[in-house]
C-alpha cells in the first residue's frame, strides 16, 4: 500500500530512541521528510547519520520539550526550512512512573504540556498542508488501571482526551488529530529492559499479561503510527488507537 508520504514532511518529538527512532525511520522509508528533536546531541547526530542516505531529509534539534519557547520556534523554523509541515507527532515522555511530586511535575510539564505546546505551535503549519495530521503518542496505561497509575498513566489518560478534543475542533478545517496508544514495548535501553534486569519477577508477571506471549516492538507501533498520520488514513479522527497485542481488556465503544 502506497501510504502516499513521499514528499510531505513530519515532524516527530524524541526521534534518536525505542518508538520515536522508529517513527522516524518509518516515515523516511515511506519518502517523507523527517524533522525531530531529542535531548542528546550525540544521539541525534548518530540518528543523522545512520538515515544519511535514506534519499530523504532527516535533520535532527537538540530540544527539551518542557521549554515553550524553545519548543515553539523550533516547529516555526522546522516549517520555514522543510517548507511546510503535514505530519505531527508527540511522543516524548518524561516517565515519570512512580508516585511522587517530582514526578507529577515532570510529568506534567514533558508529556501533557509539551504535547500541548506542540500541537499549539504546529496548528497554524498544518492548516496550509493538503494532508494534515496531528498524532500523540499515549500508552494503555492511559486507558486502564496498571502499576504505572499515579502521573504517568493520568497524564497518558489526559493526552487522549486532548487530541480527542483537537479532533473535534479541528474538523471542519480537514485537521485529523489521534492518539495511539501503545502497550508494553521492548527495546534495548527501554523501561522493560530496566525492568527485566532489576526487577525480574515484575517482568515475568508483566509478561505473562500479554497472550501473545511477548512484549511488542518499536517497529510495531511505529508502523501504526505512521499510517494514522498518512493521507490513507483520512477517515480517522478522534480514535485511541490501541497497539498491545491484546494486552488490555476494556471494550472500547
Amino acid at each position: 500500500m502506497d501510504l502516499q508520504l513521499r514528499g510531505k514532511t513530519a515532524l516527530v518529538t524524541g526521534g534518536t530512541r525505542g518508538i520515536g527512532r522508529a517513527i522516524v525511520e518509518a516515515f523516511a522509508s515511506e519518502g517523507a521528510n523527517v524533522a525531530f528533536c531529542a535531548r542528546d546531541a550525540a544521539e541525534i547526530a548518530e540518528t543523522e547519520a545512520a538515515l544519511a542516505d535514506s534519499g530523504v531529509k532527516v535533520e535532527g534539534a537538540v530540544l527539551d520539550m518542557g521549554d515553550a519557547d524553545g519548543v515553539a520556534a523550533w516547529v516555526d523554523s522546522v516549517a520555514g526550512r522543510f517548507g511546510g509541515l503535514d505530519a505531527v507527532v508527540s511522543n516524548v515522555s518524561a516517565l515519570a512512573i512512580p508516585d511522587t511530586a517530582e514526578n507529577w511535575e515532570a510529568s506534567l510539564r514533558v508529556d501533557l504540556m509539551g504535547t500541548v505546546r506542540l500541537m499549539q505551535a504546529a496548528i497554524p503549519q498544518v492548516r496550509r498542508s493538503d494532508s494534515p495530521s496531528l498524532v500523540a503518542i499515549s500508552s494503555v496505561s492511559g486507558r486502564e488501571v496498571d502499576f504505572a497509575s499515579g502521573p504517568y498513566g493520568t497524564v497518558k489518560s489526559a493526552l487522549i482526551a486532548y487530541m480527542a478534543g483537537l479532533a473535534f475542533q479541528l474538523a471542519d478545517a480537514g485537521i485529523r488529530a489521534n492518539t495511539v496508544s501503545p502497550g508494553n514495548t521492548y527495546f534495548d535501553g527501554g523501561v522493560w529492559q530496566g525492568i527485566e534486569s532489576g526487577s525480574p519477577e515484575m517482568f515475568t508477571e508483566s509478561l505473562a499479561l500479554n497472550p501473545t506471549g511477548r512484549m511488542g516492538t518499536p517497529q510495531e507501533v511505529a508502523d501504526v503510527v505512521v499510517f494514522v498520520s498518512s493521507p490513507r488514513a483520512s477517515r480517522m479522527t478522534g480514535a485511541n488507537v490501541l497497539v498491545d497485542g491484546g494486552l488490555s481488556r476494556g471494550i472500547q465503544f
